[in-house]
């Protein structure tokens, strides 16, 4: 995109922002951003929310990377955590809900949205798998641990396209944003 994602403006708040409300809505009570490339900026943007951070000491870095980051940071009395990614800002807070709902209703470890067949973010993964979570291959990620555990993965259908909607160009948050709040972001 040539710039930086999580500080853009998305509506009346930023990407980042977009994404800990809708997180914070859902009840998620414990909520760690991973920060990298502009730390300090991140931190100062967000310093009135209540929010613990991880640092990734080299954001070029594959995923598997900041997700071990992030797990280091979980209180130890976490069952579960949430994967969300700060590039999908639109997803609501009832999708996260239903993910928490289908972990605890159905003992389902590992627990991926759907929308049309295609799999999206956030996901949550029960914390059984912690170990696993600190040591991702670097070039599978999340996928290898979900093809590994497949007998105790569940992939729910939702009825939100933002599960699979990335903000990868600007005309991905252009469009996104006139869809969501019928006007071109400033």
């Amino acid at each position: 995109m040539g710039t930086f994602k999580p500080l853009l403006p998305f509506g009346s708040r930023t990407v980042i922002e977009s994404c800990i409300k809708n997180l914070g809505e859902a009840g998620v009570e414990e909520i760690v951003v991973v920060v990298g490339h502009r730390a300090e900026d991140v931190r100062c943007h967000l310093r009135d929310h209540q929010l613990r951070f991880a640092f990734n000491h080299d954001p070029e870095s594959e995923m598997g990377v900041s997700i071990a980051r992030g797990i280091e940071q979980i209180g130890s009395s976490a069952r579960a955590v949430i994967i969300a990614l700060v590039d999908q800002p639109a997803v609501p807070p009832a999708i996260i809900k239903t993910l928490v709902r289908e972990w605890h209703e159905t003992g389902a470890k590992l627990v991926q949205p759907v929308y049309q067949d295609r799999g999206g973010h956030p996901v949550l993964i029960d914390l059984d798998y912690r170990e696993e979570l600190l040591n991702l291959d670097p070039r599978k990620g999340l996928r290898a641990l979900f093809d590994e555990h497949r007998d105790e993965a569940r992939r729910v259908p939702v009825q939100s396209p933002y599960v699979a909607r990335d903000l990868d160009t600007w005309e991905d948050y252009r469009q996104l944003h006139e869809e969501l709040f019928g006007l071109r972001p400033q």
